[in-house]
Order: structure tokens, then sequence, then C-alpha cells
């Protein structure tokens, strides 16, 4: 009877190898004690820390994939490049839309109506106060999403995913700078009410007033419902705008033209512009979607693709968790949570179709193996195990092509040297930026 051609077998699963589903319990775990035990957390987190770090430079000798990895440096370093640019055009459309009304509109105009939340209120009176109190915890943040995608990164070393972990991230990094690119494109076409009025008042410094733009196109027709329907019956901005206040011009030199859209006070107006940007945090009025959503999703897919197993469903039980509290909390209104999650789906799903950096090499063996299978077979019947031996070793000379080989020039070393390095300093910038959300 023919054997099925190889490309069409069942990839084996990933989710055999535990030891990465243990690490990544135990960090959400230990990281949870900050909570119930402050000086058993102070004392294990580093000790976990310790342990991974060792680990992962223990193993670096032993990586057979560096060739891998140095062709998903570039790649790498590309969708580095572009998602913190998308960062940066997100902050400065945060700051933007919180300052472009004035804090006396953050101030005056009231939530929208979110069946989410109330659903989740009546749950609490529903349920189990246990149950509850679980699903009101603060397990899971931003950073912890963040740091076990790195953790799937560095498995790589130990052969818990497939190689290369560069590619990995390129395409992670990749995947959420289009998700942030969309993400202001959303928020920025349509202002939305805070779920947390008093918000902008506790945190921004921003001018009381309207924009003089927002004043002509906006302020005239907020309230009169006649006006409303009078621009839309002519298409031409007729109202006169409220008090026509001129905002404060900073000295910023070649990025003045930033002041319209930050709208920095006299007091912001001596720091340089990204002081203004550091401050903005996750803005005050509702972003639409959820950027911690969006993040979270795409961890959970990472690993679902990458790694499998029962952690994934884990994770997938840890996004839901995030997503009520980001609700219950009132941090972002039902609708931004769904439109995150499916966003984050899609986007993973969609930049499979073009990154071929970490299936190419895989998909090249198997056409290879399929080309020589009857070969195999054949020496297989035969117990001709030199035959087989020939044959396999065709198939990694031809297409493996030294992809095989632990690093032994010193140009490698280094490669291999300064990658470790410097992604373990991304995950200490990472924990120290991200962790308070």
């Amino acid at each position: 009877m023919r054997s099925p051609p190889i490309s069409r077998r069942r990839r084996p699963s990933r989710g055999g190898s535990v030891g990465l589903g243990i690490a990544a319990i135990a960090y959400v775990g230990i990281d949870y004690l900050r909570h119930l035990s402050p000086s058993w957390h102070e004392l294990l987190q580093p000790a976990l820390w310790a342990v991974l770090a060792i680990a992962a430079v223990i193993r670096v000798p032993f990586y057979k994939h560096w060739s891998l990895e140095l062709r998903a440096a570039v790649p790498f370093i590309l969708s580095m490049i572009f998602m913190l640019s998308a960062l940066l055009l997100e902050m400065i459309s945060v700051r933007s839309v919180t300052a472009v009304l004035g804090l006396d509109w953050h101030n005056a105009t009231p939530p929208l109506p979110d069946v989410g939340q109330w659903l989740l209120l009546a749950l609490n009176e529903k349920l189990p106060p246990i149950l509850v109190e679980i699903m009101r915890a603060r397990i899971i943040g931003l950073h912890h999403f963040l740091m076990l995608f790195i953790m799937l990164g560095f498995s790589v070393l130990f052969n818990s995913v497939e190689a290369p972990g560069l590619g990995l991230a390129a395409r992670y990094m990749f995947t959420m700078g289009i998700g942030r690119l969309l993400r202001a494109v959303a928020f920025v076409s349509t202002i939305l009410p805070s779920p947390r009025p008093w918000c902008a008042s506790a945190r921004f410094q921003v001018p009381r007033d309207p924009h003089p733009w927002a004043q002509k196109y906006y302020v005239p027709y907020a309230k009169d419902s006649n006006a409303i329907r009078h621009i839309i019956q002519h298409d031409v901005a007729y109202g006169v705008g409220g008090e026509n206040v001129v905002d404060f011009q900073p000295n910023w030199g070649s990025m003045n033209f930033l002041a319209d859209f930050l709208r920095p006070t006299v007091s912001e107006g001596a720091s340089p512009w990204y002081y203004l940007l550091k401050r903005a945090g996750g803005g005050c009025n509702d972003l639409l979607y959820s950027g911690h959503m969006l993040v979270a999703v795409l961890t959970a897919m990472a690993w679902t693709e990458a790694y499998g197993g029962y952690t994934s469903v884990l994770i997938w039980m840890l996004v839901a968790h995030s997503a009520q509290r980001e609700i219950r909390e009132r941090h972002h209104y039902s609708v931004d949570c769904v439109v995150a999650i499916y966003m984050g789906v899609f986007l993973w799903r969609m930049t499979r179709l073009f990154w071929p950096i970490k299936d190419n090499s895989r998909y090249k063996r198997l056409n290879k193996l399929e080309k020589v299978q009857n070969g195999l077979v054949q020496a297989a019947k035969d117990d001709d195990m030199d035959r087989v031996r020939k044959l396999l070793e065709e198939v990694g000379e031809e297409v493996v092509g030294g992809v095989g080989e632990k690093p032994k020039s010193g140009a490698m070393w280094l490669f291999s040297g300064a990658t470790i390095f410097f992604t373990i300093v991304v995950v200490l910038l990472a924990f120290v930026l991200t962790s308070d959300g």
C-alpha cells in the first residue's frame, strides 16, 4: 500500500515538550505573587529570571540554526523599525485626539452605554463570590503577554519551536506594526468619549477649550440637532464657534508643525516635543480598538501556531480574562476588545500568506523528501540502511546547506552573542517600560 505524500502528513505537535509551558505558567504565577505575598515575589521573580537567562546562555553553543537566524536578522531589524515608527505615529495620535477638543469636553461628555459592562455587573450578582474575585484579579497584563512571546522566541534554543526565532519575532513585530497603524487610523477618524470621564483632567495638561479647527466644525453643531440637520442639507459649515482662543506656540524648531496636534500648555512648552508623548500613555478618550488586546491576541496566535498544546489553551483563557477586565475596569468599551480580538486573528493569518522566513527550509526539505520518497520506501523494504542513509544525506546537502551547523566561525559567534545580549536587553526594557500596563 502506497504511503501518503510526505507534505500532506500531519506535522508532529510540539506541545509535547512541556518545559516551555511550565516556564510560562511559572512566570505568570510568580509575578502574581506581587499581590498575594510581595516578599515571596521579590525573592522568586529574580531567581526565575536568572534560571531562564542562564539556561538560554548555556544552550547557545549547542544551537544548530544560527545560519537561519542570520538570514532572518535583516527582516527582524526592518520589522522592528517599522513597528517603532508605527508606535511613534500612534503616540502622536493619542495625544492629538485627547487634546483637540480640550478638557472641558472630556469632563462634560458622558460615556457611551456599554452592554458588555452591564453583563459583567449582572454576573457579579449571579456568580459565586470566589469566581467573581478571580475575574477581578489582576492575573495578566500587557507586559506578561510581551514576556510570554519573548519566552516563545527564546525557546528555539531548546528546540521547543521551529527555528528561526528571529523570523518569528520579525513576523510578530511586523503584524503588530500593521495593527497599530490601523488602530491609529480608526480612533483618529472618530473621537469617542472616554469610559473614564475624569481621566483627562487627572493625567493631561492640555487647554480647556477646543482647538480652533474644532471651534468651527464641531462646537457650533454639537448640541443642536437642527444645526446638524442644516449642515447635512447644505454641506457647508456656517456656524460661529465659541471663544476662539489662540493656542500657545512652543519653540520646537523643525518640529513646530506638531504643535497643532499635541497642543502643549505654557508649562509644557519649554520641554521637547517627545516629552508630551512620554506622558501620553494609553490616552484617555476611547481608542478603538484596544492595543492591549491586540498584543494579547498576537501572542496567543503565535503560541498556538508555533507551539500548540495545553499552554496555548491556557493563554487564550488569559486573553479572555484580560478582555473582561479591560471592560470591567472601564479601560475600554466592549466593542474595543471584540474588534481587537478578530483584528489580531485576521492580521496574524494574513501575514502568514506572505511571510516565508519560518517555513522556507521546511517546505524545501519536504519537497526534496517527496522526490526521494519512493527510493526511501524501497530501500527500507530491502533493509538497505546504507541506501537510506545516502538518500537522507542528499536531502541534507541540497536543502539544509549548513543550516544545521553550530556556530564555528568568529563572525557567527559574534552574531550569536550579540543576538542573545540584544534580546536580553529588550526583555529588561519591556519589563521596565510596560510593568504598569
